[in-house]
C-alpha cells in the first residue's frame, strides 16, 4: 500500500473511527450476524469461525454490539420466516 503502519492506521481511524483492533472486532461480529441469520451453524460453530477461541467472550461482546445474545438474536430470525 506504500505507507508505513501508523500511517495505515491514522487513515483507518480516521475514514471508521475506530481503532484497527475495534475494526476488525466489528467486521467479525458482522460476519457472526450474517451467519446466525441463516441458522445452519450452532453458536459454537461460528465463535470458531469468525476467529474467536473463546464463546463466553464472543457472546459478551456480540450483546455489546447488538444488544442481546447470540442466541435470542439467532431465535429471532426463526420464529419469523420473512426475515430469511
Amino acid at each position: 500500500m506504500a505507507m508505513s503502519v501508523p500511517v495505515l492506521y491514522k487513515k483507518l481511524k480516521a475514514v471508521t473511527n475506530l481503532s484497527v483492533n475495534e475494526f476488525i472486532k466489528s467486521m467479525r461480529l458482522k460476519k457472526a450476524s450474517e451467519l446466525l441469520k441463516k441458522n445452519q451453524y450452532t453458536i459454537n460453530e461460528i465463535t470458531y469461525a469468525i476467529g474467536y477461541s473463546d464463546r463466553k467472550y464472543f457472546s459478551r461482546e456480540f450483546k455489546r454490539k447488538y444488544g442481546q445474545t447470540p442466541s435470542d438474536y439467532a431465535s429471532s430470525f426463526k420464529q419469523d420466516p420473512d426475515n430469511q
